[in-house]
């Protein structure tokens, strides 16, 4: 159960979130709706603790420390949460010139030591568990391409795939397909309801149109 109670986050005396409450029981996928600029990302980015609070709590079971609210996590804690509660941004966040399957290893940044991500060395676990979440994704077959030369769509995926691979209970999806065509983004919220009912993971999904919250969530 995640637990958002009272979130407030206010830039100057612009309040871009306003004393939020809302409760997702574990393993739903819910689609949080609205325009361009009421606030969807900023909440996530709480969630996630890409950004902090300016008032509030958000609370989620099986936390130990801190009462289990995720606003008071600080140093090894907060990136254990950022591992459980992984990222999917809508402009992707790759690294251009590394290649799909290096992306996807990424994600099992905070499981390793600087050193080892840095020269690249990744367990042979962590390379099973990335061509796994990329054969998911239907993916695997470009696995040795540069980001850059992939789709918006092929791109999007290859992030959920990096996503998958942290092992998340919870899995933020910030507009994931607000740059998409319409085939595309069919695919990647095909992908996105796929991990849901198959692994369990709780998914919140920020989407502009009403009729895709609808279909998926």
């Amino acid at each position: 159960m995640l637990r958002v109670e009272r979130l407030t986050k206010a830039f100057g005396s612009l309040v871009a979130v306003d004393n939020v409450t809302f409760e997702v029981p574990a393993g739903q996928m819910v689609g949080i709706i609205g325009r361009s600029g009421a606030g969807k990302s900023t909440l996530l980015r709480m969630i996630n603790r890409l950004a902090d609070p300016t008032s509030g709590r958000i609370l989620c079971d099986d936390v130990f420390g801190s009462a289990g609210d995720i606003c008071l996590l600080k140093g090894r804690q907060l990136r254990q949460w950022r591992a459980r509660c992984a990222m999917v941004f809508q402009q992707f966040n790759l690294v251009p010139r590394l290649t799909v399957m290096s992306n996807v290893l990424m994600g099992r940044i905070s499981y390793n030591a600087t050193l080892s991500t840095l020269l690249m060395m990744f367990s042979a676990r962590d390379r099973t568990l990335a061509i796994r979440a990329l054969q998911r994704l239907e993916m695997v077959s470009h696995g040795l391409y540069r980001a850059d030369e992939l789709s918006g769509g092929q791109q999007q995926r290859v992030a959920i795939a990096r996503a998958l691979v942290q092992e998340p209970k919870i899995l933020l999806a910030d507009e994931p397909i607000a740059s998409l065509d319409l085939r595309n983004a069919t695919i990647v919220m095909d992908s996105l309801r796929r991990i849901n009912q198959e692994d369990g993971i709780t998914v919140i999904c920020n989407l502009h149109l009403l009729q895709t919250a609808r279909d998926y969530c």
